[in-house]
């Protein structure tokens, strides 16, 4: 079972019948309280109070929570993720909790990462309490804001892959252990995930990957509600710049992808993150 003081909070909108990360984490064993977040601009909130009932829907006010960040922009699009990112503290203290996961709404599996030989394997959890349970603790014994499971382009060149091999990295997207007595805020409307960790990591805040547990989401752009409009919309392009605009210091524009380029950003951690000097300095 995992720890009465947790609960993973689902961040929707527009996909009441199509919750697939509900049903991973059923699938995967969890056990524990869930909620599924909401705005108040839904449309569809009674479909979801329907699939999901009332009390596992929580429904935030959206302008309101619009008006407590920099959101980097003066458009009055509101249909991206990061005002229900930045409320998820204030409602897990309402709710009395200590810790929560912050998780997408189309996540088809989590799963195990391991070498075997020249392969990377994959096994999908079947006791993800024990996992929330080991992130939960990471964050107990260290100071870091949160960690995250890590994605596909983390794992990009395999058992070989340089970050794979490295283990933990200095980023967090996507999903997010957190601890409601050490908040912190998302910026930026578009690409806030990114945003958020070179901002707030270049002033010593630690946001972490852990390489060896991932998560597998649905094409985002073929899945319909959440963000998909907005990223049809302005494409990678204008959702790169937002991370530009924040940390022009150590991140720039290139181009991504192997057959099928695209515009991305690209973060230069030799200049984002201060380092751990070693003792042999001290003076």
């Amino acid at each position: 079972m995992i720890r009465e003081n947790f609960a993973v909070f689902i961040l929707s909108h527009g996909r009441a019948n199509n919750l697939i990360t509900l049903n991973s984490l059923k699938r995967c064993g969890y056990s524990g309280k869930w909620f599924v977040i909401v705005d108040n601009e839904d449309s569809t909130i009674d479909e979801y109070i329907k699939v999901c009932g009332k009390e596992h829907v929580i429904v935030f006010d959206k302008l309101a929570t619009s008006k407590t960040f920099d959101t980097f922009d003066m458009s009055n699009n509101r249909k991206t993720i990061v005002y229900a990112r930045n409320e998820c503290f204030k409602i897990a203290k309402d709710l009395g909790l200590d810790y929560f996961l912050e998780l997408d709404d189309d996540y088809r599996w989590f799963e195990f990462r391991w070498p075997e030989g020249d392969v990377l394997k994959t096994k999908e959890m079947k006791d993800i309490d024990k996992v929330f349970e080991a992130f939960l603790t990471f964050l107990d014994e260290t100071n870091a804001k949160t960690i995250a499971f890590a994605q596909g382009g983390d794992l990009i060149g395999g058992v070989n892959g340089s970050r794979f091999k490295q283990g933990l990295l200095r980023k967090a997207m996507n999903s997010f252990f957190c601890k409601v007595d050490r908040p912190f805020t998302f910026v930026g409307r578009i690409n806030e995930d990114v945003n958020t960790y070179t901002t707030l990591g270049s002033r010593g805040d630690l946001f972490f990957t852990f390489t060896k547990v991932d998560l597998v989401q649905v094409n985002t752009q073929k899945n319909e509600g959440g963000m998909s409009d907005v990223y049809m919309d302005y494409g990678t392009y204008n959702k790169s710049f937002y991370t530009i605009m924040t940390m022009p210091s150590c991140t720039k524009i290139g181009m991504m992808g192997d057959k099928h380029l695209r515009i991305h950003h690209q973060v230069d951690w030799e200049t984002c993150v201060p380092k751990i000097i070693s003792e042999r300095f001290r003076k």
